[in-house]
């Protein structure tokens, strides 16, 4: 029996409705203790900020620090990674996170909570495109197209990015210091495709 073999790709946009931030705080000592000690009096002030988000991770690195062979201190990192799903506590958060000097801020990085139903749509696409080619080739035979035989995901299935650009920040006071953040939850394009496998009919 002959068959036609086609690849299908759906998209849909969504508004993210989750960030993320990812933030680490460090301090220096004559040793790995003193180190570390500093570090905790630092996040003593952060840890309440942090009570009512979703904290995913927290790791600690400590490691000395080194200038020709000689040691010449430690570090100590802590490092979070912050789930927050009330986007309008996002600017507060994150003004709190800079007022308290952290070595390393990166985010918001944007994603939805629940991704089911858009990926369903997605995949609704992918199969709908799968069998319009597929049809495609068999009027350019001269058949018709029979039941669906196999199909299965493309490139690891359903994936989704955000879109570019859509985030903004403002940088306010001479020591810049973060009072208005004014951050745009980006679009999310969820995309799937599929390779589906049809029969071909006289």
């Amino acid at each position: 029996m002959a068959e036609v073999v086609t690849k299908g790709t759906g998209e849909v946009e969504r508004t993210a409705d989750r960030a993320q931030v990812d933030v680490t705080f460090e301090a220096l000592g004559a040793d790995r203790s003193e180190a570390v000690s500093t570090l905790n009096q630092r996040i003593s002030a952060v840890e309440p900020l942090l009570e009512d988000f979703e904290v995913r991770s927290r790791q600690l690195s400590v490691h000395d620090n080194w200038d020709n062979n000689q040691r010449v201190g430690s570090r100590a990192q802590q490092q979070y990674v912050i789930w927050v799903s009330d986007l309008d506590r996002l600017d507060g958060l994150l003004a709190d996170l800079v007022q308290n000097e952290p070595s390393w801020v990166n985010g918001p990085s944007w994603t939805l909570v629940d991704d089911t139903e858009a990926i369903r749509e997605a995949q609704k696409g992918a199969v709908a495109d799968a069998q319009r080619r597929a049809e495609g080739y068999a009027s350019a035979l001269g058949k018709r197209l029979g039941p669906l035989l196999r199909i299965g995901d493309t490139d690891g299935g359903a994936h989704y990015s955000p879109r570019m650009a859509s985030a903004s920040f403002e940088m306010a006071g001479a020591a810049g210091m973060v009072d208005q953040l004014n951050l745009k939850a980006q679009q999310i394009t969820v995309s799937a495709s599929c390779t589906a496998s049809w029969s071909l009919l006289d």
